[in-house]
């Protein structure tokens, strides 16, 4: 941002005729836009390379690299993955003044598996409007819908490392829902944990839960620690949950871990589940986390529970 100098009260009547029509606020608005037009493409131009050398060439179906000089993908890569020029992607990274259609981005953001927060800053970053909204954002593959399926009674979800929900199957919407209605920013397991009190009070071992899962977290934004979504859920939580707060100052990290939880749910009482993680792109963070009974009762429990919430039958 560039500074501005205030001119004394005092001085005004000598300072010439440029005194005598100071900037009026639109003026000085106006006055503005290339540089922020600009910063808004760097901005843009950092963010496309970041995302693009985080993927791996098997991530996107290409066969995996012997030798690269660089991590990620090669521009030409995306390009042609993404339909568009190679010249004019090239461009884009580099902050050139060019416009980029909605279409176009939806490609690009397709290419890049972005998910729903980061294909949202992209569209304002390349300002432009977003006619498809988060809602079509799904980067998964559809093997992986087909599996949550055909796990229930069993309780299972796709989550990045970021504990967006990005899909789930109906005995997780069950037990930690229900999540059909909610927007986007609020379907993650973090902000429910902390902030829905239906979430807090059915999960047993809630302190040691939650810790774990604020230690995770902070682990994982280490490769993020200048991407807005990360930055922003923290702010979110800590505004809104104090037991947040007091658990991020304490700068606790851990790694996943395949472990049991408890879970007194209304309907069907005390559910004891192991929880296991299946990655589907250990670079995205993308992971299926299964929830097996870990004993017969729950078994039992979680097939009741299914039953009592099908349609009935015609």
């Amino acid at each position: 941002m560039s500074e501005q100098t205030l001119v004394p009260e005092a001085e005004l009547s000598d300072a010439g005729p440029l005194a005598e029509a100071p900037l009026s606020g639109a003026r000085l608005r106006d006055a503005r836009l290339p540089d922020i037009a600009a910063l808004r493409r760097r901005e843009l131009a950092d963010f496309l390379r970041s995302r693009r050398e985080r993927i791996a060439p098997e991530d996107v179906g290409l066969p995996p690299a012997s030798r690269r000089r660089t991590p990620g993908l090669r521009r030409e890569e995306v390009a042609t993955l993404a339909g568009v020029g190679v010249t004019w992607y090239t461009w884009l990274e580099q902050g050139r003044d060019i416009n980029a259609s909605p279409q176009v981005l939806e490609a690009v953001a397709r290419t890049l598996l972005l998910d729903p927060h980061e294909r949202d800053h992209l569209f304002r970053l390349a300002d432009a409007p977003d006619g498809a909204g988060k809602a079509n954002c799904t980067p998964l593959p559809p093997t992986a819908r087909l599996l949550l399926d055909k796990l229930d009674p069993f309780p299972a979800c796709v989550r990045n490392a970021r504990y967006d929900i990005l899909a789930y199957n109906q005995s997780f919407d069950l037990l930690m829902g229900p999540l059909g209605e909610l927007p986007f920013e609020e379907r993650n397991s973090l902000w429910r944990m902390f902030t829905v009190q239906s979430c807090r009070a059915a999960t047993l071992d809630w302190e040691e839960g939650t810790r774990r899962m604020v230690a995770e977290y902070r682990a994982a934004m280490a490769e993020h620690v200048a991407e807005p979504a990360w930055k922003c859920l923290v702010d979110r939580l800590t505004k809104a949950s104090p037991e947040f707060a007091e658990l991020w100052e304490r700068h606790e990290i851990a790694s996943p871990e395949n472990l049991t939880k408890r879970f007194l749910h209304p309907e069907v009482g005390l559910l004891k589940l192991n929880y296991t993680h299946l990655w589907l792109g250990q670079r995205l963070g993308t992971r299926m986390t299964t929830y097996s009974p870990a004993d017969d009762q729950t078994a039992d429990r979680l097939r009741e529970l299914h039953r009592r919430n099908q349609p009935p039958s015609t």
